[in-house]
């Protein structure tokens, strides 16, 4: 029996390192390079207040906002206003409080059925062009895409990634920011504040669905004047790889910025679950598990590199 026993347990050994190398081998065969991000001629613009077209920014410009929103949304016709009306409420407050203040909210409609391009165009004309930016994508590229596109488009000295549910009280940001600023001095100018509901300051507000995906979180520029030539030069060692465009992007994210040592905080924000969400939990949670398998899988197999940069002045 006990020989038995051991035969079954060395048999189910090899079949888990079979199993393990046929996933790594998959893994690596449909691993992707990111190429140069890709815009069709439509998302190269934006509609001003009075339906005009006009270009949109790149992130390699120098900033002229103090803080960037990106919002991506998919099918939000019906979430999207309440998340956008606290928004606009806080940071309309904001900016009287401290004229100086200044910021920009960019909706990325990644491909939508319903009218959410026409929803949040209305907060365009309601605050102006100069506040609210609607990218409308010609096709969904998932959120990770959606995200990318709304970064690069950005024109804030910090960029905060915010999902359309609302789910995340928007005043919340000036934690992050604390976070952000508790972390210096950023090499390179570069620091992340995560927002985190693993260890919310009162549990009995979160209402949660495990493993649901969201994203609150503040990313720094890195252009400052002086050493913008070596921050490029990282940030292009970074993007030049494929970041996912699905829901597990933000892992990867972090993933490449531990790599680089860029600093990270995680800040306790307050989270409450907001009905609507297109995610079906059970298959949400595989797809999530198979993302995050490839992820760790293909840096492993040398599917994807990373590659360290010389500092250069």
């Amino acid at each position: 029996m006990a020989l038995l026993l051991l035969q079954l347990a060395v048999l189910g050994a090899v079949l888990v390192a079979a199993a393990l190398v046929l996933i790594s081998i998959v893994a690596f065969i449909t691993a992707s390079k990111m190429p140069a991000l890709h815009q069709h001629e439509e998302e190269k613009f934006f509609l001003n207040a009075k339906g005009q077209k006009e270009t949109l920014p790149s992130i390699w410009d120098s900033p002229t906002k103090q803080l960037s929103v990106v919002v991506p949304s998919y099918n939000e016709e019906k979430r999207l206003p309440v998340m956008m009306d606290e928004a606009l409420g806080y940071l309309e407050k904001r900016q009287k409080r401290d004229p100086a203040f200044t910021y920009e909210v960019i909706v990325v409609d990644d491909g939508s059925k319903d009218q959410t391009s026409k929803v949040a165009f209305k907060y365009c004309q309601k605050y102006g062009s100069d506040k609210v930016r609607v990218i409308t994508l010609v096709k969904n590229r998932g959120k990770g895409g959606a995200i990318r596109m709304g970064v690069f488009s950005s024109r804030g000295e910090k960029i905060l990634m915010a999902d359309a549910d609302g789910a995340t009280k928007f005043p919340d940001v000036e934690k992050l920011e604390k976070g952000l600023k508790d972390l210096q001095p950023w090499p390179n100018q570069m620091a992340i504040a995560c927002g985190s509901r693993a260890h919310l300051e009162k549990e009995s507000i979160a209402q949660v669905i495990f493993m649901k995906m969201e994203s609150f979180s503040l990313l720094t520029r890195s252009c400052e004047p002086g050493c913008q030539h070596s921050q490029n030069k990282q940030r292009k060692s970074m993007r030049g790889r494929k970041i996912l465009d699905v829901q597990a992007f933000d892992v990867e994210l972090l993933y490449i910025a531990q790599f680089f040592k860029i600093p990270i905080a995680e800040i306790a924000v307050n989270w409450t679950e907001i009905e609507g969400s297109k995610l079906v939990p059970f298959w949400s949670w595989l797809q999530m598990g198979k993302d995050l398998l490839f992820i760790r899988l293909r840096y492993l197999t040398g599917a994807w590199r990373l590659e360290q940069t010389r500092k250069m002045n």
